[in-house]
Formats: C-alpha cells, structure tokens, sequence
C-alpha cells in the first residue's frame, strides 16, 4: 500500500516526500511540473537512498489519475497539487478555480472509484480571513478570504467536510499551514520560486546573495513590537513531518478534521530579517514601503490541536529556518 503524493516535487511536497520514506512509508508522486523541476525529484531520491514510481500528470487528468490508482494500491492521498500566488490569482481567478478546485474534485471523483476516501489537504491559514484575532484557533469562522487563491482553499474544505458528511468512510484532514521557509538540512532541496519570489524569505535570501537589490518591507506602522506584520514562519521540515502525522491519523480517524502547522510565535518581518543577518553574517538592505492592500498586522497560529490530535509539535526555530534557507541559497544561487 502506498501513498499519492500530488505536486510531490514542489517545496512543500519534495519535503513531505523525504520525511515519508524516512518513515518507512512507500509514495508514489505525481505532478505536471507548472511550478516545479525534475531536479528536485532527483535529489529526493539522492537524499532518501530510494526510488518510487513517478507520474507526469496534471490532476485534471481523470484518465491519467485512473491509470495511477490501477497500477497502484494507493491508500491515501496527500493533496499538495494546485496554483499558490495570490497576486496572481487576482489576475486569473478562473484558471485558479479551474485548476485548484475543478482539479480537486476530479481527483476525488478518481479516488471514489477506486475505493481510496482518505486525504490529507494542503490548506491554509488564509481561510481564516481578515477579521479573527490570533492566535488563530480551529474553533474560529472561516471565510472572508480576500483573493481567489484563499476562496478555493475554502472551497476546497467545503467540499472535502461535504463529502465526510455524505460519506463516513471518507476521512479529510485539513492541514491549515501558517508560513513555510527554510530548506533541507543538507541544502540540496529548498524553495525554488519562478521569477522574483513571493514569499519573504526567498526574497530576503535573493537580496542577500546579490540578485535582488533590496528588500521592500510593506508598511512599519502596524499595531505590532516594531510596526512591521507579524507572522507565523514554521521550518519547512517541521511542516513535512506533520504531514507524516496527519496521514497516520487518517488511517484510523474518518471524518474531516481541520488542524492547525504553526509555530505559536509570530515573528515580524524585520525580526526575520534582523535573525537572517545575525545568524548568517550577510547584510539584507532593506527599504520601508507603503502598506499592501489586504495585509493584517498580525497572524498566528494556535497549534495546540495538532499536539493533541497528531502528537506534533515544531522543534526548529527562526534560527535554524535562516541558517537551512542561506545554505540552499548558497549551494543553489539559480535554483535547481
């Protein structure tokens, strides 16, 4: 029996991919590589000592998902697959839609035929909006997301709690992350943006080994210790490992669960940038920018549930994500 890994070779799902061999789990891995490469995939192999079966496939594909679960005695899936930039979602709301929702409920069709009803789902703290005050608890209403990309991880939870309803022998845990960075201890797989990163700290490293100019940091009168937003940043490795928790849960627990990855620490944005520089002993420039439309002052994560239902917890700190995400950096100046 193994498990389907979607967007397996992505940051988070190259991770979740180590950490489950190292478990003693088998995987199979799919992705259509829109926003990942080859590489990465190599590199786990490299890393674990191990080889899995890989699919090309877009999870659209229901005839190619078909072929997967027929070759295969898949008894979970682990849902990374699906488009992650909120600008650009704002820009392409359909091809979101399309793909992340369209592409989820084709995947689950898939699976209810072949008789596979567990998954583990990539979500995401941004389903909880703008207006619940952190630490931010699974108890707290969800929606009022104010980008495509956040409405179809909503709607994704929706249709995955809908379907636990219809269904007791449909399990769904629903992993809420709060903010990956870091990188693997050996520096060989990490977080390969396309174009000029998102994300902070791919960013902040981009600015400290020379190929961005400066950092931007949006907005320094915010209601928090410095002015700058604070966040919940949480080791990527750490978050792979919940992964390999939450899908031994759903072996056992049907029903849909949301659980939230954090840390419980939010870190400001110069508090990231102030601990990249300490740790690492490079200079990140920095400039204060206006504020971003949709930004809130302070967002983390009450991660208690995820110690009582998973027995997780997150065992690195803001020191050890700096230090992983400088030596990937170093080792990998153009990615993979």
């Amino acid at each position: 029996m193994a498990i389907l890994i979607t967007g397996g070779c992505g940051y988070i799902g190259s991770h979740t991919c180590i950490e489950l061999l190292d478990a003693g789990h088998d995987i199979v891995v799919l992705d259509n590589y829109y926003n990942s490469k080859p590489e990465a995939l190599r590199r786990v192999k490299e890393l674990s000592g191990k080889e899995f079966p890989f699919y090309e496939c877009d999870i659209r594909d229901a005839e190619g998902l078909r072929k997967i679960f027929a070759a295969h005695s898949i008894e979970a899936v682990i849902h990374f697959a699906g488009l992650k930039a909120v600008g650009e979602s704002v820009q392409k709301p359909l091809e979101y839609f399309d793909n992340n929702v369209g592409g989820t409920i084709t995947l689950l069709e898939v699976m209810r035929e072949a008789g596979c009803k567990r998954m583990v789902f990539s979500s995401s703290a941004t389903v909880y909006g703008m207006n619940n005050p952190s630490p931010l608890k699974e108890t707290m209403p969800t929606g009022g997301v104010t980008n495509p990309y956040g409405r179809t991880k909503f709607m994704i939870e929706g249709i995955l709690e809908d379907l636990c309803v219809s269904d007791p022998e449909w399990t769904a845990v629903l992993l809420r992350y709060f903010n990956p960075i870091g990188a693997h201890a050996s520096g060989r797989i990490g977080e390969d943006p396309n174009g000029i990163p998102n994300n902070l700290m791919p960013y902040i490293s981009q600015v400290a080994i020379g190929k961005l100019q400066k950092l931007s940091v949006f907005g320094n009168d915010y209601d928090t210790h410095d002015g700058t937003g604070v966040r919940d940043y949480i080791h990527v490795v750490d978050l792979a490992k919940g992964h390999v928790k939450a899908v031994e849960y759903a072996m056992k627990h049907p029903g849909a669960e949301a659980i939230n990855l954090g840390t419980g620490t939010g870190y400001s944005v110069l508090d990231l940038v102030n601990a990249f520089q300490n740790v690492n002993g490079v200079p990140v420039p920095y400039v204060i920018a206006p504020r971003r439309a949709g930004d809130i002052a302070t967002c983390y994560a009450d991660p208690s549930k995820a110690k009582e239902l998973l027995n997780w917890t997150a065992e690195l700190d803001v020191n050890d994500m700096c230090r992983d995400t400088w030596r990937w950096q170093k080792q990998n100046p153009n990615g993979f």
